[in-house]
């Protein structure tokens, strides 16, 4: 039997909730709903951190932050482990990745036979970030990305751009071979794009859809309001304290914008996959590495564990294999994406991941099949941290439950059956502390913070002399996309 193709495309900072076959009325998001359709959407999936480079690696390695010890942007993934990438390789597949992987340092490969379009930020800690220029520090949590927002163009768009021309021409030779040879090697393709991510900033295209249509966040939170301590110091920290209705208006149609222009992009490369005819044997997964905020609870950006930041997206299409038309309510952990994906294709499983396989959830005796309703993410960082420099922070939903834990102050505790909005933290509530306590007992039952702060310490020092090399003998850089102050533009306010 000819093993299957491969075709994993993986966005960034898309918040599952602004996509139309997770039950937004408002965004246009054709193509995957049309996918959604064809396959099983996933509606309880959730990022091992809500911030990007963790998640990635992550992902990429099939083990939690605190396993491969990557816990900030700044933290390097040993090579010595095995990836999803390698695994493919040892079965056969020639792994090639189009666009985004953010992995910081030499490894920009980490397992992939090839890599076109690089990233756009440094290959190395301490390199030159590029020059964004109007959109300079839009990009990341800080006020500037709400007041400079709107109709434009940012860099990463441009980016995505380039990645889905690259990814056609590729599908289109496959699609040549085949014509002229009959068949071809079973092919492993990731595409990786930048959008929906911050800057808040969309083409007038698709900016103009929402213009006129957008709405104000459902579970806007005053910061008067807030009372969890950690949530008002995050806020003070990234100046989202009182944020305006025009910058909550303008932000918000961009970002719709923007999942709508990655959209488009993603359908012109499922139209080419069938216009070459390499649907019928292909497995398409979508998800991202993590969500935004996107003004829900008075919050923006990601690192935070609302259901707007630490969910994602899961879609996948896998003809005769997956039914069509599915809807899996299970909860599912983004290291069981990895794990799927090898299983389907036949590929040796991650030793060290705990990822499980969600195929048997959505195959032909999916009815039977048994599932323990677990995930975790957490956020250890030194670099995005609102108070004493750092923060080590873990969630877990198991079934109903969602407990947050906070080192140094109190946690947060949600039942999503009764309150999906996360509106009544009950953490407080005397009749839940049976609940509570278990799973505060289970975050920390392989996850000790006061370790992972010593561990964290050191990695500083390593990255300071990492980061002074890098600045004294700025090495080449094998894999680097050419972003341009030019490319970043805001066409309807005075900045």
């Amino acid at each position: 039997m000819t093993r299957p193709n491969l075709l994993y495309i993986h966005t960034d900072q898309h918040n599952p909730f602004v996509t139309g076959c997770y039950g937004d009325p408002l965004v246009q998001t054709p193509n995957m709903d049309r996918l959604a359709q064809e396959g099983a959407l996933f509606t309880n999936v959730y990022c091992t951190s809500p911030i990007c480079v963790p998640s990635r690696m992550s992902m990429l390695s099939g083990q939690h932050p605190y396993q491969n010890e990557v816990w900030t942007n700044n933290h390097t993934l040993d090579s010595s482990i095995p990836t999803l990438a390698h695994s493919m390789g040892a079965a056969g597949y020639k792994p090639i990745l189009i666009g985004r992987m953010h992995s910081i340092g030499p490894d920009q490969l980490h397992g992939y036979s090839e890599r076109l379009i690089g990233d756009h930020s440094p290959n190395y800690v301490g390199g030159t970030n590029p020059d964004r220029g109007v959109l300079t520090g839009t990009a990341g949590p800080d006020r500037v990305s709400l007041k400079r927002s709107g109709a434009g163009q940012s860099g990463y768009e441009i980016h995505d751009d380039y990645v889905t021309t690259a990814t056609i021409d590729y599908l289109n030779r496959i699609g040549t071979q085949k014509r002229w040879q009959g068949e071809v090697e079973p092919f492993s393709i990731t595409v990786g794009f930048m959008l929906p991510h911050p800057p808040y900033v969309a083409r007038h295209e698709h900016y103009d859809q929402y213009r006129d249509t957008m709405t104000l966040p459902r579970k806007d939170r005053s910061y008067d309001s807030e009372t969890h301590a950690f949530i008002r110091q995050w806020r003070e920290y990234t100046g989202a304290i009182n944020v305006t209705e025009d910058e909550v208006l303008r932000a918000r149609t961009a970002y719709w914008g923007l999942v709508t222009s990655v959209d488009a992009m993603i359908g012109q490369i499922i139209d080419t996959l069938h216009d070459n005819g390499l649907a019928d044997n292909t497995l398409i997964v979508y998800t991202s590495d993590h969500g935004d905020m996107v003004g829900e609870h008075g919050l923006w950006w990601k690192h935070v564990f609302y259901e707007e930041s630490v969910k994602v997206p899961l879609i996948i299409s896998f003809p005769g294999k997956i039914k069509s038309g599915q809807r899996c309510d299970r909860v599912v952990s983004a290291l069981d994406v990895n794990a799927t994906i090898l299983d389907a294709l036949g590929a040796p499983p991650l030793p060290n991941s705990p990822g499980r396989s969600v195929l048997p959830l959505v195959g032909e005796d999916s009815a039977t099949s048994e599932w323990e309703d677990i995930a975790f993410s957490e956020y250890c960082s030194d670099q995005f941290a609102p108070v004493g420099d750092d923060c080590y922070l873990r969630m877990i939903r198991r079934d109903e439950w969602k407990l947050v834990y906070y080192h140094g102050y109190e946690p947060q505790l949600f039942n999503l059956k009764d309150d999906p909005d996360e509106l009544n933290d009950r953490a407080d509530d005397p009749t839940c502390k049976d609940i509570r306590d278990a799973l505060t007992q289970e975050v920390l039952a392989d996850w000790n913070p006061d370790n992972i702060q010593q561990i964290m310490a050191k990695k500083r020092a390593d990255v300071d002399i990492l980061q002074a090399w890098t600045e004294k003998t700025q090495p080449h850089e094998s894999i680097r996309w050419d972003y341009r102050p030019e490319m970043n533009r805001l066409d309807d306010m005075d900045v």
